[in-house]
């Protein structure tokens, strides 16, 4: 059975309301309320499972109560219960809805992978470097290394979810985080480029000009439009139904981390024209992956909320 566990803590004013609603909705199962039983900040605790076929509508409705600015609401997920009498027959007249994805949870993993600190650039760094001895030793297990060590993939969907929810300081952040790590990793694996030329260390093939790797990487076309839309889809969908396989995929699949190496590559070998084209593909990847990002989160929230209208009028009748 799919449900949420719901813990939150009111104000003794609005527990009232907050009781009546949850009790008084079917999909809540288990209620506990435990007045005056919270410190800092002092007030009742409650705590409830909700099936996950009415989880958007318990939050959407504890929210316009203004719990979660009052109070505190915290989401757990509840990977296994053996619940007794009608509650399977109520998650089964869910329908559809019971694999409806918990947007609170969905939005709070985005913003998680959303967040920036000095370990983001590291990796951007790492994986620029690793991405660098890929090329030059035309290695693409190391390539497929590169992609993975990369945290970009975060900023992107975290700038998606911004624009789709019309948050732009969300967006200017993500943007932000993009560039200054981009150029970090360009930089840094320029200087790193630079002293593999000045040894000598680039692999025989890669300095008789037969370059596999680096072409793959500065030849942008309509693949490089058609993959990244791809994965800008499964990405999406993967995040909003927690599949971590998927999303693995979606990093081998991108072509940023690459892209920003061969510039750097490409740089300290004065192959301009293939520098050129890594940054066009970079770029190309980067703006397909927020575009296609936004939209596909916007096509779910439509999606599901059809579906719940529909089940809405269904029960009427």
């Amino acid at each position: 059975m799919e449900m949420i566990h719901v813990r939150a803590v009111s104000p003794p004013d609005l527990t009232g309301r907050v009781v009546d609603l949850l009790s008084g909705d079917p999909s809540v199962l288990n209620l506990i309320v435990q007045p005056g039983s919270v410190r800092h900040p002092d007030g009742d605790s409650l705590a409830c499972d909700v099936l996950t076929g009415a989880a958007n509508d318990v939050l959407r409705a504890l929210r316009a109560l203004h719990l979660d600015k009052r109070g505190s609401i915290v989401i757990e997920p509840v990977d296994m219960a053996f619940v007794g009498g009608d509650a399977g027959a109520r998650a089964g007249g869910h329908g559809a809805l019971t694999h409806a994805p918990v947007w609170e949870q969905v939005e709070a993993r985005i913003r998680a992978e959303g967040t920036y600190a000095p370990s983001f650039y590291l990796y951007l760094v790492v994986a620029g470097l690793i991405g660098a001895v890929g090329i030059v030793t035309n290695s693409q297990i190391l390539i497929v290394a590169a992609m993975v060590v990369g945290p970009e993939y975060g900023a992107i969907v975290s700038i998606a979810l911004g624009i789709d929810r019309g948050n732009r300081s969300r967006v200017r952040q993500g943007l932000r985080a993009l560039l200054l790590g981009f150029l970090l990793a360009i930089v840094v694996t320029l200087l790193f480029s630079l002293l593999i030329r000045w040894c000598g260390f680039e692999s025989k093939a890669f300095s008789l000009g037969v370059r596999p790797v680096s072409q793959l990487i500065d030849s942008p076309n309509f693949f490089s439009f058609a993959v990244a839309g791809l994965a800008g889809v499964v990405g999406i969908v993967s995040l909003t139904e927690a599949r971590t396989s998927a999303l693995l995929g979606v990093f081998i699949s991108v072509t940023t981390i690459p892209a920003a190496a061969d510039i750097a590559v490409s740089v300290a070998f004065t192959s301009w024209s293939e520098a050129w084209g890594s940054f066009v593909q970079l770029v190309v990847n980067i703006v397909v992956l927020i575009v296609v990002g936004t939209g596909t989160l916007r096509c779910q929230r439509e999606i599901w909320r059809r579906v719940g209208a529909r089940r809405a009028r269904a029960a009427r009748q």
